[in-house]
């Protein structure tokens, strides 16, 4: 039976005892290790250089991101084990997955979701192995340089092109250019593609400032429209103007907001 070596990272105890307990349920995992903090996990990936790292994103000091790449940073000859990353927000997965993180872990996850994630980590820690030369047999089987799992993630766009969403216990990404116009909703925002709709944690100047202000424009408090999506705009009264997008929705393009958006599309800039 094969043996894969883990640890556990979160500055919560409740949820450490709890990923080790659902852990117990798969003999094939042993737990060399829980840290509390981001210098224990650092110290922990020195000592025992585990397969599988079930990591935190928030934490005081040093959150998931800073030990990953404090470990790159420190050690660049070290190697990285699998990791899932744990959080209770969906806003963190798309830099998770640009660190090459394997998966990500919505809290709070059911047991189902949670063992879904273990097999598929089981299933590429064995192909690891198996694809290891001969003269490396003792050595670590899922270990990758830790500074390349920073590669995306120094160089990554100041503006993403996706959105990670979170759908019943899941994270999935819809692609900006495939959204017609977001609307605010206290600290929600609501993102119109065609006929469907999703809903991200996130207050609409958050979003603003990761948007590409080139493709993106804020209309309205309450608006952000995508500008390939405007059909028309049609004057108003006091200064404001009715935003018709191609699907026929209106919005409307407040004078705070108008000469903004009149350059774009006027003057092509």
């Amino acid at each position: 039976m094969s043996n894969f070596t883990t640890i556990i990272v979160d500055d919560e105890r409740l949820a450490r005892k709890r990923v080790r307990r659902l852990l117990a349920l798969e003999p094939e995992f042993t737990v060399v290790a829980e840290c509390g903090t981001g210098t224990e996990a650092l110290a922990a990936l020195r000592e025992h250089s585990p397969d599988l790292m079930f990591l935190d994103v928030q934490m005081p000091e040093q959150d998931g991101f800073d030990v990953l790449r404090n470990a790159a940073d420190g050690n660049s000859g070290n190697l990285l084990p699998l990791v899932i990353f744990t959080s209770a927000y969906e806003d963190y997965a798309l830099r998770a997955f640009e660190v090459q993180a394997f998966d990500y872990l919505l809290k709070p996850f059911d047991d189902r979701r949670f063992r879904e994630s273990l097999v598929r980590a089981k299933t590429r820690l064995l192909q690891m192995r198996a694809t290891m030369p001969v003269g490396d047999a003792a050595r670590h089987p899922a270990e990758r340089d830790l500074s390349s799992a920073f590669k995306n993630f120094a160089a990554r766009r100041e503006t993403p092109d996706r959105i990670a969403i979170r759908s019943r216990g899941r994270v999935v990404f819809v692609k900006l250019e495939n959204v017609d116009w977001f609307e605010a909703a206290d600290n929600y925002v609501s993102l119109h593609c065609g006929r469907e709709t999703h809903i991200i944690r996130e207050t609409m100047n958050e979003l603003e400032s990761r948007l590409d202000p080139s493709r993106f424009l804020r209309v309205h408090r309450s608006a952000i429209v995508n500008l390939d999506r405007i059909k028309e705009l049609q004057p108003w009264f006091r200064g404001d103007y009715r935003v018709i997008l191609r699907d026929g929705t209106e919005l409307t393009l407040t004078k705070t907001h108008r000469e903004k958006l009149e350059s774009r599309l006027l003057m092509g800039t």
